[in-house]
Order: C-alpha cells, then sequence, then structure tokens
C-alpha cells in the first residue's frame, strides 16, 4: 500500500495504478483522472476550515486588517483562501465585526522559508495584524516573522494550516504566535484506509471528500489564543455548516456571489 500526499502525484498514480495492481494507492487532496478499484483519492472541503479561519481572524483582529498568503496556487490551496475570505464577509454581516483581508496573495512554492517570512513582514509593516498562511514550509517563515516581531513586543498573530500548529509558533516565553489552525484531518482519512488495507476490506475506486459534517475538517480543540466567545461563536457556525444550514464558497465565481450577498466592502481581491 502507497499513500501519497499532494496533487502533484496525480499523473504518477493514474499510470502506477494500472502498472500495479496489487497494489493499493490512497492519494491525499488529489485524485487520478480514472481512479481504479486498488485506488482512492481523499479530498477535502478546504473552503470549510479556512471559513472558521476567517471567522476567527475578524472577531479577534485589532487594526481590522487581515491578510492571506497561499504556496503554490492549487485548487485545494485556492479553497482555504476561498473560504477564508468568506469568513471575515460574513462575519463583518452577521458577527458585528469590521475587519477586511487587505493583502492577498501567493508565494509560488511550498518551500520559499524566507520568501514567506518577507512577505510576513510586508504585511505586517501595513497594520496587518492576523495572517493565515495555507503554503506548507513558507509558512514557517511567516511564523518565524511573527515570532520576531512578537519578541519585540508587536501584537500579530498566524493561523496555522492542515494540523495543529500552536507549537510550532511558541517563544521562548512559552506563549505562541498561533491563534488557532485551519485543520485537515489527513490523519484520520489515511488511517482510515490503512484500517481497512489490514483488515481485507480496502474500498477504491472512488474520490472520498472529507468535510465539517464527517469531521474531516475545523479547528484544534483546544485554542489558548481565543477568546472564549470567539471559540464558542467558531464552534456555533461549525455546527450550522455541519448541519447544511450554512454554505461555504468554494469556487472564484461562488465567493465572488457570496461577497456580493455579505456586501463585503473590502479591497478588490485577485483570487
Amino acid at each position: 500500500m502507497i499513500v501519497a500526499s499532494g496533487f502533484m502525484f496525480e499523473e504518477a498514480i493514474t499510470e502506477l495504478q494500472e502498472q500495479y495492481p496489487e497494489i493499493k494507492f490512497v492519494m491525499i487532496d488529489g485524485a487520478p483522472t480514472t481512479v481504479s478499484e486498488n485506488s482512492v483519492g481523499i479530498c477535502f472541503a478546504e473552503q470549510e476550515a479556512g471559513f472558521l479561519a476567517g471567522i476567527v481572524a475578524a472577531l479577534q483582529t485589532q487594526s481590522g486588517k487581515v491578510g492571506f498568503i497561499g504556496g503554490m496556487k492549487s485548487s485545494s490551496i485556492e479553497r482555504f483562501g476561498y473560504g477564508y475570505v468568506a469568513g471575515v464577509a460574513y462575519a463583518n454581516q452577521h458577527l458585528g465585526t469590521d475587519a477586511e483581508v487587505a493583502d492577498y496573495v501567493y508565494n509560488g512554492t511550498f518551500d520559499d522559508v524566507a520568501g514567506g517570512q518577507a512577505q510576513a513582514g510586508s504585511m505586517y509593516d501595513k497594520g496587518i495584524d492576523i495572517i493565515f498562511t495555507a503554503a506548507g514550509r513558507v509558512g514557517n517563515g511567516v511564523i518565524t516573522e511573527a515570532k520576531t516581531r512578537s519578541e519585540d513586543s508587536e501584537n500579530v498573530y498566524v493561523i496555522g494550516v492542515d494540523i495543529d500548529q500552536y507549537e510550532l509558533g511558541k517563544m521562548p516565553n512559552g506563549e505562541s504566535v498561533i491563534l488557532t489552525s485551519a485543520i485537515k484531518r489527513v490523519d484520520n482519512a489515511s488511517y482510515d484506509k490503512v484500517k481497512e488495507f489490514m483488515n481485507g476490506t480496502f474500498q477504491g475506486g472512488e474520490v472520498i471528500t472529507m468535510n465539517a459534517q464527517n469531521n474531516g475538517v475545523g479547528l484544534p480543540e483546544n485554542n489558548p489564543n481565543l477568546t472564549e466567545e470567539t471559540q464558542a461563536l467558531a464552534e456555533e457556525i461549525l455546527e450550522n455548516i455541519k448541519l447544511g444550514n450554512l454554505s461555504v464558497p468554494s469556487t472564484e465565481e461562488e465567493i465572488n456571489v457570496f461577497l456580493s450577498e455579505m456586501e463585503y466592502e473590502g479591497p478588490t481581491i485577485d483570487f
């Protein structure tokens, strides 16, 4: 059995699943062009996790300005961004906040740590105090910049991605610059498929979407830097998404319609 994480494996697994029918392939964040019975694609509703990140950012920003740094432009990273902007707009319309996504950029890679730090520095210099980064190791640079500034008494934060990055954001004083993290339960998705494989019940030939409804995305259980009110509101909104009472945009067309409906007046974003 082979578990491959990342959309860049799509072409390889499309070929390999046919060459090695006895091997089970699990692809995270993507799927082969045609999914054979020995393969499965696992995708995530990143927009739902991003939406919660946007809600939290709007509720806790002190400057009223928040930012987004994506890695390589791809469907999963774009969904994080759409959800984030939608969350900010929703909070302004329904939760009494007055926040704007003042900067929205892509790094173009997932490993340019120095570039991520420079981009974060530019955003913080503009008065942005919370940055959501969905950018792999680029995000490490964002976190480093936030630590440097926090240690110099600036009040800035980062929203992590994929896993709970609170520990990664810790400074020598024990505090963390990670406000919260937009989580994708890759661990649960992978574990379930490995368990099926071990039990001889592997189900292939399909693409699975992990979302709020099946506990595939969300925020960490513990968020020390969130206020109790913010935590409660985020949990309430997550429940509404689970119940189908709230639909989060996942495409550029949908986010533009959503922003119009929310009467969002922030800077024009080049998605």
